[in-house]
């Protein structure tokens, strides 16, 4: 006997009932000869969206199909290259920094030659006679030459051979050094009753202008190097031989003698400085180039105090 308080409950379940099978229908063509015969299944087709439309399209004709990414960018117009733009080369950069000084020393000296050709002219403008009195050289300016050019290349000397700095050992014993010839001939000339003067201020100058080079930025101390062994080779060696012939009766001094060839013992620091140039950037080199004007102007010091009076 069941409880008074549980009431029956009728559940309805659903009743699995199997699909049926497709059914298949056979279509005949009496066109052909031979009878062809094709199957269609009663199955259930999911529809396929090939592509999407504007809701607001209503033309067929602008549907058009898809189209591949070759296709896509033969119709976009051709990307332009930026051109490479390249530096131009100063006067002989190709051949080392050497030469680029040369050009820069070949710049000055034609100026230099362009403004005393202008003074020239303006003294015959004006009538003067100055251009008929000749400057004679003088035992005592030479002299102070001898002692001032001493002075720089001992200490430029000095500090290539004390000098931490690997690059400098490039430079020693180059075979160029000139400090003991102008101490010899210094000497012969004190033997003469000849008082010996102190290096003047400029020279002083210079010196202590190189000591600093020499530790801050070692490519512009080269340069001033290179430059001071040049000028000395191109046109001291010059003058010394004509003052020798008129002052000191063509005695061959000490500082025109060398253990070489001075034009092979420059072309092997040439080589040396420019195959250290190689290391350096482009703003060191240019800074070497304005260089070259300062050591040309004090080498220039240097060689008017043969003509001091």
């Amino acid at each position: 006997m069941k409880p008074p308080y549980i009431a029956a409950a009728t559940v309805n379940l659903p009743t699995f009932t199997p699909s049926p099978q497709p059914s298949r229908t056979s279509l005949h063509y009496p066109l052909h000869s031979t009878p062809t015969r094709i199957t269609l299944t009663n199955s259930i087709r999911v529809p396929f969206i090939s592509y999407c439309l504007n809701s607001t399209t209503t033309d067929s004709s602008t549907i058009s199909p898809p189209q591949d990414e070759s296709s896509l960018q033969n119709l976009l117009p051709p990307v332009k290259k930026k051109r490479k733009a390249y530096r131009r080369l100063r006067p002989g950069e190709a051949q080392g920094i050497t030469e680029e000084m040369r050009f820069v020393a070949m710049k000055l000296r034609e100026k230099k030659l362009k403004l005393e050709t202008d003074k020239l002219d303006e003294r015959e403008s004006e009538g003067s006679d100055d251009d008929d009195r000749t400057w004679e050289p003088e035992l005592d300016g030479f002299l102070r030459y001898l002692v001032d050019s001493e002075f720089v290349f001992r200490t430029v000397e000095r500090m290539v051979d004390e000098s931490q700095d690997v690059s400098f050992a490039y430079f020693r014993n180059s075979g160029l050094e000139r400090s003991e010839s102008f101490a010899k001939d210094i000497e012969w000339l004190g033997q003469q009753d000849v008082t010996i003067p102190e290096p003047l201020f400029t020279s002083k100058k210079y010196v202590k202008y190189l000591e600093e080079l020499a530790a801050q930025s070692p490519p512009l101390f080269f340069c001033h190097l290179y430059n001071i062994y040049f000028s000395h080779i191109a046109g001291g060696q010059v003058i010394a031989t004509k003052v020798s012939e008129k002052l000191l009766e063509g005695k061959e001094l000490a500082i025109c003698k060398w253990p070489g060839d001075p034009e092979e013992l420059l072309k092997g620091m040439r080589d040396k400085l420019n195959a250290l140039a190689q290391h350096w950037s482009r703003d060191e080199k240019n800074k070497c180039l304005k260089e070259t004007n300062k050591c040309f102007m004090y080498m220039g010091t240097l060689i008017r105090l043969i003509i001091m009076r």
